[in-house]
């Protein structure tokens, strides 16, 4: 199930395509954002059932020019003309973390953008092209970065996922994984943590980064 530029109210993900896209010991090419915006009392500017769904990026192959989850997100929040007088918070749980590109201009909008706050949860980093850099300069807006756990894990599959009433099951190796990317994305943001940290391990499932790892997200980010 793939979702358009502008998610129908409510729509729902179904199970395979979430477990595929946000199984943190897989290795999709595509990219999945869910999103949450807590409405302030007083807003009239998001359409009604419009505060939660999700998107995925456009490749290559579908109609028109590729773009990454991120930028089709701006698109949609940027259409909706927030009141600048108003304070939103925003969240998103995001199957690869951003790219560089895009954790820029998402570091963009928050700047021009004052009156919205972002958090975003990521089930594994995207280690394309300058993504330190990147996901710095992002933290460095305002935004709070993390990695997904299965917390939030479980809040997706509630909330997003058309899941028929079954509970959400934890897969082998979640807690590991996210522990991994965890220890990474502090390394990341933190360059100067001090040397009491754990060196940095693959587990078994992870595959020790290099030329075909890097491009596992896709062309499209």
């Amino acid at each position: 199930m793939e979702a358009s530029a502008a998610p129908m109210a409510r729509r729902l993900m179904d199970e395979d395509t979430f477990t595929e896209n946000f199984k943190n010991v897989n290795w999709p090419r595509k990219t999945y954002l869910c999103y949450e915006v807590e409405l302030p009392d007083g807003d009239s500017r998001v359409p009604p059932g419009w505060d939660k769904g999700f998107l995925r990026n456009k490749p290559i192959h579908m109609p028109g020019p590729p773009r990454d989850a991120e930028m089709r997100f701006l698109d949609l929040i940027s259409s909706w003309k927030l009141d600048q007088k108003l304070r939103y918070r925003v969240t998103c749980f995001i199957s690869w973390s951003p790219c560089a590109d895009c954790a820029q201009r998402l570091a963009e909008f928050l700047r021009e953008n004052s009156h919205v706050s972002l958090r975003i949860f990521a089930s594994r980093i995207f280690t394309k092209g300058d993504y330190k850099a990147g996901l710095r300069t992002l933290q460095a807006a305002g935004a709070q970065i993390a990695i997904m756990t299965s917390k939030e894990f479980e809040h997706c599959w509630k909330t997003f996922v058309d899941n028929q009433g079954r509970t959400f099951q934890a897969w082998d190796e979640l807690d590991a994984e996210s522990r991994y990317w965890s220890m990474e994305l502090q390394r990341i943001l933190q360059p100067t943590a001090p040397p009491s940290l754990p060196p940095l391990y693959f587990p078994p499932s992870h595959p020790v980064p290099g030329p075909s790892f890097h491009s596992l997200r896709g062309s499209s980010g």
